[in-house]
């Protein structure tokens, strides 16, 4: 690909994420993301299908690997509880603070069809982005850690509360700080804890 092309790329996908961010999903068009990219709609149209293939490409390929990479950096499986979480928990918090447009995607991901749609699409079965965790669940769960439970569980007792956090520090900044989120996160450990 040219590097015209790549830059238009780039332009398209940021510009989503900031009216997605901004707007909402729903007021995502792809008229108003051309307009906003300096694009004709047929530019968009040449690689994507319509507005559901944008979306899961961009949710797949831009913001869930991107996400991943972000949140297991300097993870390991054989951290104890209290490191793994402190790790998994601060690389999400500042991804997102870093990438709030990314955020909002992600956010809409979780409560509509958009990401089962692009799992089965893209053959991705749970687990397969953050498979580290998963086998790290697994074995604190095997070594009576913490209560052995399904990963959809754990999942939702542990990054739940953490996306509800950055959502709430979005806004209302002066109340969810930093020292608070952190206190939280301890919070959360000694609760998962046997």
């Amino acid at each position: 690909m040219r590097p015209k092309n790549l830059e238009k790329e780039a332009s398209i996908r940021e510009k989503a994420l900031a009216i997605i961010s901004e707007e909402g999903l729903e007021n995502l068009s792809m008229q108003k993301l051309a307009k906003a990219a300096g694009v004709s709609p047929r530019t968009i149209y040449i690689k994507y299908k319509d507005k559901d293939d944008f979306l899961i490409k961009l949710f797949v390929d831009e913001v869930l690997s991107s996400y991943e990479k972000a949140v297991l950096h300097g993870f390991s499986g054989s951290m104890s509880l209290d490191l793994g979480i402190k790790c998994l928990w601060s690389n999400t918090w500042y991804y997102f603070m870093e990438h709030r447009e990314a955020f909002a995607l992600m956010q809409y991901g979780r409560s509509s069809p958009l990401l089962n749609r692009a799992f089965r699409e893209r053959n991705i079965e749970e687990g397969m982005f953050f498979r580290p965790v998963h086998k790290w669940v697994a074995t604190l769960g095997e070594k009576g850690v913490i209560r052995d439970m399904p990963m959809p569980a754990f999942r939702a007792l542990t990054f739940a509360p953490l996306l509800d956090l950055i959502q709430e520090h979005f806004e209302h900044p002066a109340v969810i700080t930093e020292d608070l989120f952190r206190t939280c996160c301890q919070t959360l450990i000694k609760g998962l804890q046997l």
